[in-house]
């Protein structure tokens, strides 16, 4: 038996195997409005061009909380920061500024993640919920 086995002895199956990218993409159906406010208040107050959310699950110190999962009862938790702060904390090279920004969506209409997993982090751009 795997010691996981032994902590989760409740687990349903289909959680065990179900991506976190799905739980996240549920949280931020939710979360998104706010982001997006965020995100205009970022770049209204001349914070930055360039807003960046972290996602995570587990403590990230890197940015300021927004959207605490405890809080409100949802697996994930969003930081909001910004390109600046990434280049001086070394999370993107200084030299590689130019190949992120080419590759940077519109920030009105994608929210720029950087998803923070066990097996590590990447950059990921999701669409804002558009009000019908």
């Amino acid at each position: 038996m795997d010691p996981e086995e032994l902590l989760n002895e409740h687990s349903n199956e289909e959680k065990k195997t179900e991506s976190p990218l799905l739980s996240l993409e549920r949280d931020l159906k939710i979360y998104s409005e706010s982001i997006h406010e965020v995100a205009i208040e970022i770049m209204v107050e001349g914070l930055s061009a360039y807003p960046i959310f972290i996602a995570y699950q587990h403590l990230v110190k890197l940015g300021e909380l927004i959207l605490d999962r405890d809080d409100l009862n949802m697996d994930w938790s969003i930081n909001a920061s910004t390109l600046e702060e990434f280049i001086e904390k070394g999370i993107i090279k200084k030299e590689l500024k130019d190949r992120f920004l080419k590759t940077y969506k519109n920030a009105h209409d994608y929210m720029c993640l950087f998803v923070v997993v066990p097996e590590g982090a990447n950059f990921v751009y999701y669409p804002y919920k558009k009000n019908s």
